[in-house]
């Protein structure tokens, strides 16, 4: 005689599995349990390892966004294998590229690894986009994307926390730090492909690349998006490390508290731009930045600088409302190609700051972060030209007034 309190969470776990915010929440979670690690390691790995100043840390993270600029060829792949297919492959190859981080600290060894991670992380970030905007509604889009950037922002959590207490332990060695989160992200990885059923949205997808003019507004935002996030990305962290000489363990903490806020409150945020509607969010979010950027570049003090790493990094939650945006403005057919040119857009600006922008750093770090408002600020103009209820043919404000009954 079976149990039917005991069968309850066996049957909840199998119900739970069937579902695409579930897949997606955990597929996400072992992209950033990778990328998590990495960032973590990498600052401290490339200084104390391989000797890298800023112009190598700008150099790296250059060729760290190549693929991510590449992004619009996902949809080749897409041609001949299915999105989910596409998404358990690029965490093997992420996965395989951190694993092999630490056993080259040379400048050549490290841009080879760096770049074999990141085709994995940007594929995989693609068909993720992808995935959200075809299998969530419109309506809860935006609460279903905030819970996938929750678990996400749980495999941060459960890296930095993992990090740092293996460094307190005397695990110091990077060679076998990044193998541990290599592999993790591997093992995750196929057994989620033998877990998960297979997912398909409601409307089969263009198999070409798709540049619509209508578009122009969301692609703008994504490459401002692009830009300022790679300053926080390539450099926020290296002024921690090089201006006030934080470690490896308070890194991890740092990014630790980061990660345990935006556990929490990355739901919320997400449930919040459908409350606040994509304008006023992405208006809200550029206000903020531009003020953790003038902040980052007048500084003097380590605790003000970790405050504004935390702020700057809860803050990226908000690129939700970009995705939303589009969402609502595009064809049901243009989600996957829209999200692999995204991506590409996204990486216009970032793979060209790293290098012009660490050659500015031997001159001043704070003019890095000055340009860094300048962007913002441009971003912030462009959410002004996002109408109050976004749809297919009321993409921008423009088109919003053309409508208006004349009085």
């Amino acid at each position: 005689m079976t149990n039917p309190a005991a069968d309850l969470p066996v049957s909840r776990f199998r119900r739970a599995l069937q579902e695409p915010v579930t897949f997606l929440m955990v597929l996400a979670f072992v992209n950033m349990l990778g990328y998590a690690g990495w960032v973590t390691l990498f600052n401290n790995f490339a200084k104390d390892a391989a000797r890298f100043s800023g112009a190598e840390i700008g150099l790296a993270q250059s060729v760290r966004e190549i693929p991510g600029f590449l992004a619009f060829t996902a949809i080749y792949w897409f041609m001949v294998m299915r999105e989910q297919t596409v998404a358990y492959i690029a965490l093997l190859v992420l996965g395989a590229g951190i694993a092999l981080t630490g056993g080259f600290p040379t400048l050549t060894g490290l841009l080879i690894t760096t770049f074999i991670m990141s085709v994995g992380f940007h594929y995989f970030e693609t068909v993720n986009q992808s995935l959200s905007l075809q299998l969530f509604p419109k309506k809860d889009a935006p609460r279903l994307m905030g819970r996938v950037a929750g678990a996400a922002a749980t495999a941060q959590f459960m890296a930095y926390g993992g990090l740092a207490l293996l460094w307190w332990s005397g695990t110091q060695r990077y060679d076998l730090l990044f193998a541990i989160i290599g592999f993790a992200c591997i093992g995750i990885a196929i057994a989620s492909f033998l877990l998960f059923p297979k997912f398909d949205g409601p409307v089969p997808q263009r198999k070409s690349i798709v540049l619509r003019q209508r578009y122009w507004l969301y692609y703008a935002l994504t490459l401002m998006n692009g830009a300022r996030r790679q300053i926080f990305t390539a450099f926020a962290g290296f002024l921690l490390v090089e201006k006030f000489g934080y470690t490896v363990p308070q890194m991890a903490m740092l990014l630790l508290v980061t990660s345990g806020l935006n556990t929490f409150l990355a739901p919320r945020l997400g449930a919040l731009v459908g409350h606040w509607g994509e304008r006023r969010t992405i208006a809200i979010e550029n206000m903020v930045l531009i003020l953790v950027f003038i902040g980052y570049a007048v500084t003097a003090n380590a605790t003000v600088a970790a405050l504004l790493f935390i702020i700057d990094g809860v803050f990226s939650i908000l690129v939700i409302a970009q995705r939303s945006y589009i969402q609502k403005i595009g064809d049901a057919a243009d989600m996957a190609p829209t999200a692999a040119c995204a991506f590409t857009i996204n990486h216009i600006a970032a793979v060209v700051i790293p290098v012009f922008f660490g050659m500015l750093w031997l001159k001043n770090p704070s003019i890095v972060f000055y340009l860094g408002a300048a962007i913002a600020t441009t971003s912030l103009t462009l959410s002004f030209l996002v109408p109050r209820h976004p749809e297919p043919g009321n993409e921008t404000i423009f088109k919003e007034r053309a409508a208006a009954p004349a009085e």
